[in-house]
């Protein structure tokens, strides 16, 4: 891009801040009715409540004002590509994004797009498509690289179901062509796709693995969402809670940037809320089954005991190992008579002596308030932000820095 054009690009910086939202809304629009097939691709739920819109609106902001020097954002893009690559995106999909984006971007604009600011724009779209499309690519080929690793969807037979709560079920899945899996980290995800009957196309989703990597099978825990016929809210956790064993999902290999390598000798603090739960069980087993374990403290709050996953699980854990240490929160404790329950949510300004340990390295997961009060907590009690790692289900809309 030439100097000029960067500065056109900045100049278009207001006009994101104050009506991006009506930029990705028609852009949406627009490309779902001349290219409705992608509407195999995105998440529907995410459309219908404004969440995508809302994340793609504060992407194209940030790459707008930091077209100077867009490698500022690489720890986003990469994120960005660890979804893409689960979604199994392509080249010419990016193409066809930036047709629509380019034509969105003169049409919610008019008058005032001339010919150069449009011109700039698809510039720096190209620009930005081949910094992705290069990152992608090499986490394609990193993962095609591994042992039993593959690129694009791989089916999957469900072979065991196993309830850990009121609306928590535990899928355990094994490759339907009977040969290795990949491996993966600790706290990553894989793509789930099936067929959705009510919207008569296919929806795929996200799920943490929620154990330690085995050799034969992964295992996923979905939670029922409450289900909105009008926002989609729930139709694919619905969808898999009516699966059987011996039903059949298609897969992605494993992705995602929130997850431990356990390399060096330090605490753990994890602090979950309700489903988040799933990728930081995957750490502790992980942790369990290495020859030097870490310490670890786990901070998990959830409605009740109905709703509690893996309770006895991680009790047993917790009483079989010196080096895990638990607090478990009920919002609502009335029905228990589990005295080690603590009633009300997670503060940890209360409980900053069993979570400000020398060292250590803090994990959160759960909804996106849950996130937001424990991230500004430990950065009130003093902790660098490069020891807070977080995992946001959905699109990527907080921002901490």
């Amino acid at each position: 891009m030439t100097n000029d054009q960067k500065n056109l690009i900045n100049s278009t910086v207001p006009i994101l801040k104050s009506n991006g939202i009506d930029l990705t809304k028609h852009f949406y629009s627009r490309m779902f009715m001349h290219n409705p097939e992608l509407k195999n691709v995105f998440n529907m739920g995410n459309q219908a409540s404004g969440k995508q819109q809302n994340a793609l609106a504060g992407a194209v902001l940030a790459y707008a004002e930091h077209i100077e020097n867009p490698e500022v954002l690489i720890d986003v893009l990469k994120s960005i590509g660890n979804k893409h690559v689960s979604l199994n995106i392509t080249p010419e999909q990016y193409d066809i994004v930036g047709l629509h984006l380019i034509a969105s971007i003169k049409e919610v604009l008019g008058e005032t797009a001339d010919d150069n600011l449009i011109e700039a724009w698809n510039e720096a779209y190209n620009e930005l498509a081949q910094i992705m499309i290069s990152i992608e690519n090499d986490m394609y080929q990193s993962t095609m690289n591994k042992t039993g690793g593959w690129k694009g969807w791989r089916k999957f037979v469900i072979t065991d179901i196993v309830e850990e709560s009121s609306e928590i079920k535990s899928f355990y899945l094994q490759p339907k062509d009977q040969k290795a899996i990949a491996d993966y980290f600790p706290g990553q995800y894989i793509s789930i796709k099936i067929f959705v009957p009510t919207l008569a196309h296919e929806q795929t989703r996200q799920y943490s693995l929620s154990s330690a990597y085995t050799e034969k099978q992964y295992r996923i825990s979905v939670k029922r969402e409450v289900s909105n016929d009008r926002l989609f809210e729930g139709i694919v956790s619905n969808e898999m809670h009516r699966k059987k064993t011996g039903d059949e999902v298609w897969v992605t290999a494993p992705s995602g940037v929130f997850y431990e390598e356990f390399i060096i000798q330090r605490p753990r603090i994890f602090i979950s809320g309700g489903v988040g739960v799933t990728p930081l069980l995957s750490m502790l087993e992980t942790n369990k089954n290495n020859l030097e374990k870490n310490n670890v403290v786990w901070l998990h709050s959830c409605r009740n005991e109905k709703v509690h996953a893996f309770k006895e699980r991680i009790n047993h854990l917790s009483d079989e190992n010196s080096w895990l240490t638990t607090h478990i929160f009920y919002e609502n404790d009335e029905e228990t008579t589990d005295k080690n329950v603590k009633k009300g949510r997670i503060n940890l300004h209360e409980m900053k002596d069993d979570v400000l340990l020398e060292n250590a390295k803090y994990y959160i997961c759960g909804p996106d308030a849950f996130i937001k009060v424990q991230y500004n907590s430990l950065l009130e009690l003093g902790i660098p932000k490069e020891d807070i790692l977080y995992e946001e289900f959905g699109p990527q809309l907080l921002n901490f820095n």
